[in-house]
Order: C-alpha cells, then sequence, then structure tokens
C-alpha cells in the first residue's frame, strides 16, 4: 500500500509535465504559424541587379582592352577603344568639305557683289542716256525756235533788201534829169548794199541754225539708241547676277555630316556609364566589334535586388515599402536590410495555355492544389557589392 500511494502522486505529476510539454509544443507551434503568417518567410529568392550589354556604335578593330572578366570598373572608365583612324579621317574630311563651301560662299559673294556693281554701272549709264535724251530734246526744241527767228530775220533781210532795190532803181533814172543828186543815189546803192549783206548774213543765220537742229535731231536719235543699248545692257548685268542661296542651303547638311562624324569618333572610346563589374567577356584586343552587337555584360553594382517568390496566401501581409530581413546563402551571418518595391501581378498559369482567344483549361480535378508563388523585388538599402552575386540564393523575412 505504501508504495502505490508513493508512485500515485509521481504518476500525476508525469503526466501533467506531459501535457505542459504537448501544450508547450502547441502554444510553440501555433506561435511559430502565427509568426510566420505575419513575418513571411522564404529561402524561393535570389539576388539581382540591373545589367546592360555593351555593344560599340561604330564598327572597327579592337585596339584598347584595359579590362578583364569580373573586372570592377568605376564610372567613367575606360572599357575599350576602337581604332579611331577611319574615324579621324572621315571627320577631316567633313570639316574640309565645310571649309570648301565655306570658301565656295565667299567666292560667290564676291562674284555677286560684282555683277551688283555691273548691274549699278549698267543702271548709270541708263540714267545718263535717258538724260542725254532730255538734252537732245531741249536742244531740238531751242535749234526750232533759232530756225524760227533765223526764218523772220531772213524775211526781213529780203524785204529791206526789195525795198532798197526798188528806191534805187527808182531814183537812179532820176539823176539824168537831175531830179535827184548824185549823192542821193549813192546814199541808194549804199542802202542796197547793206541790205544785201544783211539778207545774205540772215541767209547764212538761217542755214546754221537748221544745220543746229538737224545735229540736235541727231543728238536725240543717238541717245535714245544709247538708252536702248544701255536698256539692253541693264537687262542683261541683271540676269548674269548669281544666287548664293543654292550653296548656303547646304550649309546644315555639311554640318551634320561633321557633328555625325565627330559623333563616331567619340564612340571609338567607350567608357562605363557607372559603376559596374564586368562579366561574360570573351574578347581580347585585336576583335573585330560590329555595331549592336554585345561584347560583355556590365552589371550595376550601385543598386541590388532580392526577387523573393512568396505564396499568394502570404501576400496579404507583404506591403510596399516593408522592412524586410535578407541573408544571403553564402554569408548566411550577415544580415541586410531592404523594403518592398514591388509586387508581381501575374505569373503564367499552370496547366493553362490560350486557344483561338479564349483560355483553355483542362478537365481534370487535382485534390491537391499547390498555391501559386508571385515575385516580390526587394529593395537592399545596404548591399555589400563584394558579397551579393546575380542568382545567388537569399532568404528573406518580411517584418
Amino acid at each position: 500500500m505504501d508504495q502505490e500511494t508513493q508512485s500515485t502522486p509521481r504518476k500525476r505529476l508525469g503526466r501533467w509535465i506531459l501535457i505542459g510539454v504537448v501544450v508547450a509544443a502547441a502554444f510553440t507551434l501555433l506561435l511559430s504559424i502565427y509568426q510566420v503568417d505575419l513575418h513571411p518567410r522564404t529561402d524561393d529568392a535570389n539576388v539581382w541587379a540591373n545589367y546592360i550589354e555593351i555593344a560599340p556604335e561604330v564598327s572597327g578593330r579592337l585596339v584598347e582592352l584595359p579590362i578583364k572578366d569580373n573586372d570592377f570598373v568605376k564610372k567613367g572608365g575606360l572599357l575599350f577603344v576602337i581604332d579611331p583612324r577611319p574615324y579621324e579621317y572621315a571627320l577631316q574630311q567633313a570639316l574640309a568639305d565645310q571649309e570648301l563651301l565655306e570658301q565656295q560662299i565667299i567666292d560667290e559673294n564676291r562674284k555677286i557683289a560684282a555683277q551688283n556693281s555691273a548691274v549699278d554701272a549698267a543702271g548709270a549709264a541708263l540714267h545718263v542716256s535717258r538724260t542725254g535724251i532730255q538734252t537732245a530734246s531741249s536742244s531740238i526744241d531751242l535749234a526750232k525756235a533759232a530756225v524760227t527767228r533765223a526764218q523772220a530775220a531772213s524775211a526781213a533781210a529780203e524785204a529791206r533788201l526789195k525795198y532798197a532795190t526798188n528806191d534805187l532803181n527808182r531814183i537812179q533814172p532820176l539823176l539824168q534829169k537831175q531830179y535827184v543828186t548824185v549823192d542821193q543815189v549813192d546814199q541808194a546803192n549804199t542802202a542796197v548794199r547793206i541790205a544785201q549783206g544783211n539778207y545774205d548774213e540772215s541767209q547764212a543765220a538761217l542755214l546754221q541754225s537748221q544745220a543746229s537742229l538737224n545735229q540736235a535731231i541727231l543728238q536725240h536719235e543717238q541717245a535714245g539708241n544709247t538708252a536702248v543699248e544701255s536698256q539692253a545692257r541693264l537687262g542683261q548685268a541683271v540676269h548674269t547676277v548669281d544666287r548664293v542661296e543654292t550653296l548656303l542651303a547646304q550649309r546644315p547638311a555639311k554640318a551634320a555630316k561633321v557633328d555625325s562624324a565627330r559623333l563616331d569618333l567619340e564612340r571609338t572610346r567607350v567608357l562605363a556609364p557607372f559603376d559596374a563589374y564586368v562579366t561574360n567577356m570573351n574578347i581580347s584586343e585585336g576583335a573585330y566589334a560590329r555595331p549592336g552587337a554585345p561584347i560583355f555584360t556590365l552589371i550595376d553594382s550601385r543598386n541590388w535586388y532580392v526577387v523573393a517568390n512568396y505564396r499568394e496566401s502570404k501576400l496579404k501581409n507583404i506591403h510596399l515599402g516593408s522592412h524586410v530581413d535578407v541573408y544571403v546563402m553564402g554569408h548566411p551571418d550577415r544580415k541586410f536590410g531592404g523594403h518592398v518595391e514591388s509586387i508581381g501581378y501575374g505569373v503564367f498559369p499552370e496547366d493553362g495555355s490560350v486557344a483561338g482567344g479564349l483560355p483553355n483549361i483542362e478537365r481534370t480535378l487535382n485534390w491537391v492544389h499547390l498555391s501559386a508563388r508571385f515575385p516580390v523585388r526587394i529593395h537592399i538599402d545596404d548591399p555589400d557589392p563584394n558579397l551579393f552575386r546575380i542568382g545567388a540564393t537569399a532568404v528573406t523575412v518580411v517584418r
């Protein structure tokens, strides 16, 4: 009886200990489930970074290649150099063509200036010719007036001569009958001779004025012919004036060729656009580079990400900006901080396809259906570029 009495409390104590262990285990399991649900965790995650393929924009032989595969390069560091000589020659040729065009424009402007001077001279000659026509017209008018005056003077002299001659013929017979004196007859003769001289002089003046009129008419005709000739020379000079607009229109094209040649020359030296690691490099100096053909890859070391694939049931506790603890598989003792940058909105459905524009769903029923995983992009706030590599496995815990 004593032994049975002593074993009963022990059994009760053991039972309570067992119950306590079971309860503690259940509580711990429930707490773990709660924590895992509240702070989603996954080891289906990979380190990621932006990268670009470096492809030359001009073709040519590589003459300098100072980097090697897996090297780290700083922003602005030299990656490679393509033989610049063909592009230097092209730039020199473009500059020479541009300078030649400028010289042609200068020569054409000088030629046009000379042609414009010829036009001005022809215009001045035409003006002089027209002035000569006006002067000749005035000379004709003056000559006509002089002829009119000479004709009037000649008529008056003729009348005086007739009067003096008739007077002499009338008194000369009276001398024999001594009705007049010898002195009167001499005066009458003298009057006739004076009248004859005046008449002859008036006739000479008339002939001279008529000759001046004829000369004025001839000068007027000559001035008219000169004006016509000057007008023709002016029209010819105007039509022979060249235009420089055609050459000026070539300036943008020549300048564009110079800029293009200078840009191609600059592209023979390729510099790193950012701090990066060189990878997938399998060339050496002497290789021929072609535009658009990648020759290696640069991994951007400025920003690192982790793409974690979370089950769709865990996404309810993952929000943009949430803090995330990140552990890299290669260095599990280091914890890195990050934040959720984006959450994927689509993955290709398993056993799903599109046929004829409509979803094609297989008519099967799986009793056990795995939840889909969606990518969550996590930006690393304090990355160590020496420890991060694209594709490395990581573990993430959303806090």
